[in-house]
């Protein structure tokens, strides 16, 4: 591209005295010039290629990240560099270290290009024995690097992180939030967001690849008009809580053409969660997403868990999902709350699914019964078609609670081939129109539990014998 695309105000970070060598720390010099450049009115910082060692960038209004292929922006494994503030973190606010690339209560905002911002991850993500090979796990242990908790199953990559976790967790459970003193003391553990952008207008991420975040990796939050396209999000398939984009408590929100292959969840809608969750009661609402592929991951497109303030107004279509634990996947429990509803999604091809193609869970955590309230969610108003699935372990799952049902799922021109057929369980009103389902070894296509008003509109089965 060319100088002359850009606004006026255009700083070229090496002209500015940034050192794209991987080794100098340009913290100072790259806020400094985002700083110059709001104070202008508007602009673009340019980063041509290189590779730029870097603490936290803090964005500005009306100002531009533009990162130019074979640009590398790799943010520092110094915990010291991360300040602590509050912000949503697991759908409760909580003091955290800053997130990666953060920008809060601006507007108008880009970040462009072709190039990529690395979180350095695995200098702050635990490891799970059950996620990794015995050779994997032999060389962290003896790597010198790190610590083993007690249990044997779970690596950390400091001391000071496992200690920072059962601090936190204990605070947590007793009811009340750790202070931000608390937290400073236990950064280590507190990981942050690779790109977070809080209370944001108008904003568009256009181009970059997003890698080997700490956490979640793109996390909009309290945010409007915002714009993601054609953006690429990788993370280590055994990673934790490495979700690729997580839209939470957001609306009027566009995803199109982009490419997830990530540890965790690829795309996710949230809205805060259980009764702070409630109390804030910020829906996210009006999203479209199109035109995506989904690789590894936990769920291709996802709502929940964290849905209490509601989801509503969303459009998912055109879609590719290859390799997921699961395709579509709704998931929520006791005590959220929160209303899921007008869910359309259309035109998606699965295939080697690992669990169901699709799922409506209010088990996340199986809770103790308890009455109709406010607590209780409600999963309702989907319309799922055009569906085409080669390979899952089983097709689809509903599973509502007996005190609130998942009900007015219409399920249309469906085609799985799975292992295990259709269970449904404490739901209603669903339809079932044009769907044919293929299953292993004569299970059954369609298991029903206390299910109420189910229509089936030419409904079709057949089972094939497999290889002992």
């Amino acid at each position: 591209m060319t100088k002359n695309s850009f606004p006026k105000t255009l700083i070229n970070v090496l002209d500015y005295g940034a050192v794209a060598d991987g080794l100098t720390d340009n913290t100072k010099v790259i806020n400094e010039a985002i700083e110059a450049c709001a104070e202008k009115g508007s602009g673009v910082i340019y980063f041509p290629p290189g590779k730029y060692l870097t603490g936290p960038i803090i964005l500005k209004s009306n100002v531009t990240l533009h990162v130019e292929r074979g640009a590398i922006i790799l943010f520092t494994r110094n915990y010291s560099l991360y300040p602590i503030v509050e912000t949503r973190r697991g759908g409760i606010h909580l003091y955290q270290c800053i997130p990666q690339l953060f920008g809060k209560d601006i507007d108008n905002v880009r970040i462009e290009g072709e190039g990529i911002f690395d979180g350095q991850g695995d200098a702050w993500r635990p490891v799970k024995k059950s996620k990794v090979t015995d050779e994997e796990w032999r060389r962290l242990v003896e790597s010198g690097e790190g610590v083993v908790d007690e249990s044997g199953k779970v690596w950390w990559p400091t001391l000071n992180a496992l200690k920072g976790m059962k601090i936190i967790e204990k605070i947590l459970e007793s009811g009340r939030k750790p202070t931000k003193e608390e937290c400073e003391n236990t950064r280590e553990y507190l990981r942050p967001q690779l790109v977070q952008f809080y209370n944001c207008k108008n904003v568009v991420i256009n181009g970059p690849t997003f890698q080997n975040s700490p956490l979640w990796t793109v996390h909009l939050v309290y945010s409007e008009n915002v714009r993601v396209e054609n953006i690429t999000c990788l993370n280590p398939w055994n990673s934790q809580n490495t979700d690729g984009l997580d839209i939470d408590s957001c609306r009027n929100v566009l995803v199109k053409d982009s490419y997830f292959d990530v540890g965790d969840d690829c795309l996710c809608i949230k809205s805060g969660k259980d009764e702070e969750g409630r109390k804030i009661g910020r829906p996210t609402e009006n999203i479209t997403v199109v035109n995506c592929i989904m690789r590894r991951g936990h769920g291709g497109f996802v709502i929940g868990s964290e849905m209490s303030g509601g989801v509503k107004n969303v459009v998912v279509k055109n879609c590719i999902f290859d390799g997921t634990n699961i395709g579509l996947r709704f998931k929520t429990q006791r005590g959220r709350g929160g209303i899921v509803e007008n869910i359309s999604i259309e035109n998606i091809t699965m295939r080697n699914i690992k669990e169901q193609a699709i799922l409506f869970t209010t088990f996340y955590s199986n809770l103790p019964p308890e009455p109709f309230s406010e607590r209780t969610p409600i999963l309702r108003q989907f319309k799922i078609s055009n569906i085409i699935c080669d390979g899952a372990e089983r097709a689809v799952e509903v599973s509502g609670l007996p005190e609130m049902p998942i009900e007015k799922i219409i399920f249309e021109n469906i085609k799985i081939r799975s292992k295990k057929g259709i269970y449904l369980n404490n739901c209603r009103k669903l339809k079932m129109i044009y769907v044919e389902i293929e299953t292993d070894d004569y299970a059954p296509p369609l298991e029903c539990h206390n299910v109420e008003d189910l229509e089936l509109i030419d409904f079709k089965s057949k089972s094939r014998k497999t290889e002992p």
